[in-house]
């Protein structure tokens, strides 16, 4: 009598476990449409709890000191009289010449750097081609030096939830995706981009870039 009272309850049970198992797997799938979400949610704000601005930043300023070597190295390895130079074969046809790349990468960096730091845009940055009164192979590496520090300062912000941030009509980043940490990758592209162009018109003149020499 007990044995079978004890089979009764377990086939009970397991006739409760798949009425239960049919409800929440039922054709709409709505049960498991909601919990699929929310697992989503969850990931997502574990993914946002994650990030630590404070190693986002300090992994941001080691490649702001290796791009800041590499450029001002390339930048300071072409002679003065060679800061004019532009290719014209080909498809080089009016493109930049040297001291022009140099001026525009800074001009950028300016810009960017306000905009991380909810500041205008330079008035002097122009169309991000530089001041017209920065003509010389010193005056263009002094302004490069100032580019990089204000640049440094924005990612030096990073992780502040009291600093303002701008969108920029030069940036892809509308304001709702503009960040400090992302303005700061964005320059660091685009001054790598100018780098591998600078250490083009270093090797046409014969000259090796300092970070690739022995």
């Amino acid at each position: 009598m007990r044995r079978m009272e004890l089979l009764y309850t377990f086939l009970l049970l397991l006739g409760c476990s798949s009425i239960a198992l049919a409800q929440t797997d039922r054709p709409d799938g709505t049960v498991l449409e909601a919990q699929s979400a929310t697992a989503v949610h969850q990931q997502a704000h574990q993914g946002a709890a994650g990030l630590d601005a404070q190693r986002e930043k300090r992994a941001l300023q080691v490649l702001l000191n290796v791009a800041r070597t590499k450029i001002m190295s390339a930048a300071d390895a072409m002679p003065a009289d060679k800061y004019g130079f532009a290719p014209t074969d080909g498809e080089f046809n009016g493109v930049r010449t040297f001291g022009q790349e140099v001026k525009h990468l800074a001009a950028t960096n300016f810009i960017l750097a306000a905009a991380a730091l909810g500041e205008d845009p330079p008035a002097d940055a122009g169309d991000e081609t530089g001041p017209e009164r920065v003509r010389t192979k010193a005056e263009i590496l002094d302004y490069l030096v100032e580019s990089f520090a204000h640049l440094g300062k924005a990612i030096d912000a990073i992780g502040n939830n009291h600093a303002a941030v701008k969108s920029s009509p030069i940036s892809p980043l509308k304001t709702a995706e503009a960040t400090c940490l992302a303005l700061g990758v964005e320059s660091m592209i685009h001054a790598l981009n100018h780098y591998g162009q600078m250490v083009e018109y270093l090797r046409m003149n014969g000259i090796v870039p300092p970070a690739s020499r022995p």
